[in-house]
């Protein structure tokens, strides 16, 4: 090994619209951030699909068990699942304390 990083698993988000809110005022919990992250799903879109989180606070990734890697490592199978699923935004509120991927829903 020669000490260089590897991005092979880095995932690649050019497709998503990324709103970042990195100083949300008075988030306390994670229904907090759903309710801002929704407004801004609200925002774009005219019907809306959830389609993973993360919440920092309480090391949870939805889907659950979706990061299959040994060890105590960052958590990213909710990315790959989102980008996977349809994912056109994702809403990052305080630096990745809470991360919600939306898709449009069209009938």
């Amino acid at each position: 090994m020669n000490g260089k990083s590897c991005n092979i698993d880095l995932p690649d988000l050019s497709e998503v619209e990324i709103i970042s809110l990195p100083d949300a005022e008075e988030i306390e919990d994670y229904s907090d951030a759903l309710v801002v992250a929704n407004f801004y799903a609200a925002r774009r879109f005219d019907e809306f699909m959830l389609i993973s989180w993360y919440d920092r606070d309480r090391d949870f990734e939805s889907p659950p068990h979706t990061t299959e890697k040994p060890g105590d490592g960052e958590k990213d199978g909710y990315i790959h699942y989102a980008l996977s699923h349809g994912a056109k935004l994702m809403v990052d509120i305080e630096s990745g304390r809470f991360v919600f991927f939306y898709t449009p829903v069209e009938w």
